[in-house]
C-alpha cells in the first residue's frame, strides 16, 4: 500500500522544472498580503498561471461562513528574492459572484483605462516613505535637528537607511519593475522612490509590487516602512505620492491644439472635481496638505508653474516645449495607486 502511495506522488518527473510564485495582493486594510505557489512547470506569462484563493476572513475582506476570496493574477514579475526562474505575481481579488472583493481598485482602473487605450496615459508616481526603528521613530530622527540637511544627502550624519534603499532599488530592477530613481528627502529617515513611466494599469501593477518588495526586505534589516501622510508632526515634512502625468496629445499636440493647451484642459477639469479627487487621495492626507512645506491646504485647488507649494505644478520645460506632462501634488503617500491614476483618467479623459 506504500509503496503504491510512493508511485503515485512520484510521478512528476525530476527533471521537470520547478518554479515558485509569489501571488501577491491587496487586504481589507490596503495592507500587502502573499504566499507561495510550487508549480512544476516553467512560468513566462500570466496564462501560465490559475487561479488561487485564500481566506478573506483573516483579511478583513469576507465573513467566515463565505470567507472564499478567488486570486486572479495580474501582472508577473521576476522574483529578486528567491531569484531566477522564480516569480511573483500582482493579483487581483475577487468574490465566489464574480464582484471585486474590498479594496480591489485594479478591477476599477482597468475598466477606465480599456475606454480609451488610444489616449496612451503615462504615469509617474514619486513614492515617499519613513524607514522607522524599533522604537517606531524614524532612522537618524532627533528633536534638536531640522529637516533640509537630510535632503539628496551623503555620509553617516545625514543618510539613514541607504543598505535597505540600495537592496530595494537593485530588487525592482531585477524583478522588471520600472523605476527610475532614488532619493533621501529632507526629513531624518525619510526616502522617495519614483515608479514609471508607466502606461495606464501598469502604474498601479508596478508601484504595488515595488512596495511588497520595500516590506520583503525590511524584514531583513528590522526596521518598519511608514506611507503615512504626516508621520511626524511639527516642522517636518510628510510624504505624498506625487502623480506625473501626461496623454499622447499633452505630449505630442496635434495639428489644431498645442500639446500644452492639452495640459491646460485637464487642469481645469481637475479644479471642478477637487474634492471628488481628495476623496480617494489618502487617508489622513488633510493631516499633510496645510499649506505649509510645500504643500497646497487640503480643500484649495491651485496650479503654478514650477510651484511645489500649489495642488498641480506644471514644469518650465512644459512651457517652452508647449507639451509635455503635469504634476498632480496631492496624492498622499499611502494612496491606492489604481485609485489616483484611474482617476486622474477618468477626469481629464471620459468626463
Amino acid at each position: 500500500m506504500l509503496q503504491n502511495l510512493t508511485k503515485t506522488f512520484a510521478k512528476t518527473p525530476e527533471t521537470a522544472p520547478l518554479t515558485m510564485v509569489e501571488y501577491v495582493w491587496i487586504g481589507g486594510s490596503s495592507e500587502l498580503r502573499s504566499k507561495t505557489r510550487v508549480m512544476h512547470k516553467e512560468v513566462n506569462t500570466v496564462d501560465d498561471l490559475s487561479q488561487w484563493n485564500y481566506d478573506g476572513s483573516s483579511t478583513g475582506q469576507a465573513e467566515g461562513h463565505a470567507s472564499e476570496i478567488i486570486l486572479i493574477p495580474g501582472a508577473l514579475f521576476n522574483d529578486p528574492i528567491r531569484g531566477a526562474p522564480h516569480k511573483m505575481v500582482m493579483c487581483e481579488t475577487q468574490l465566489p459572484t464574480g464582484e471585486p472583493a474590498l479594496n480591489n481598485n485594479r478591477h476599477f482602473a482597468k475598466k477606465l483605462f480599456d475606454q480609451a487605450l488610444e489616449e496612451e496615459p503615462w504615469f509617474g508616481l514619486e513614492q515617499e516613505y519613513f524607514i522607522m526603528d524599533s522604537t517606531n521613530q524614524p532612522l537618524g530622527y532627533s528633536e534638536d535637528k531640522k529637516q533640509g540637511q537630510f535632503y539628496c544627502s551623503a555620509g553617516s550624519a545625514n543618510a539613514f537607511g541607504r543598505e535597505l534603499v540600495e537592496d530595494h532599488l537593485r530588487a525592482c530592477i531585477d524583478a522588471g519593475i520600472n523605476i527610475s530613481g532614488v532619493n533621501a528627502e529632507v526629513a531624518a529617515g525619510q526616502w522617495e522612490y519614483q515608479i514609471g513611466p508607466c502606461v495606464g494599469i501598469d502604474q498601479g501593477d508596478h508601484l504595488w509590487m515595488a512596495r511588497y518588495l520595500m516590506e520583503r526586505l525590511s524584514e531583513k534589516y528590522g526596521v518598519s516602512i511608514n506611507i503615512e501622510p504626516k508621520p511626524l508632526a511639527g516642522d517636518w515634512n510628510g510624504s505624498g505620492c506625487h502623480a506625473n502625468y501626461s496623454t499622447k496629445n499633452m505630449r505630442e499636440g496635434t495639428k489644431d491644439k498645442t500639446g500644452l493647451e492639452y495640459i491646460y484642459e485637464a487642469v481645469e477639469k481637475l479644479s471642478a472635481k477637487h474634492m471628488e479627487h481628495m476623496d480617494i487621495y489618502g487617508k489622513d492626507n488633510d493631516q499633510r496638505l496645510s499649506g505649509a512645506h510645500e504643500t497646497s491646504p487640503y480643500d484649495e485647488f491651485s496650479v503654478g508653474v514650477g510651484n511645489r507649494g500649489s495642488s498641480v505644478r506644471i514644469g518650465n520645460e512644459a512651457i517652452n516645449d508647449k507639451k509635455g506632462y503635469f504634476e498632480d501634488r496631492r496624492p498622499g503617500s499611502n494612496c491606492d495607486p489604481y485609485l489616483v491614476s484611474g482617476m486622474l483618467f477618468k477626469t481629464t479623459i471620459l468626463e
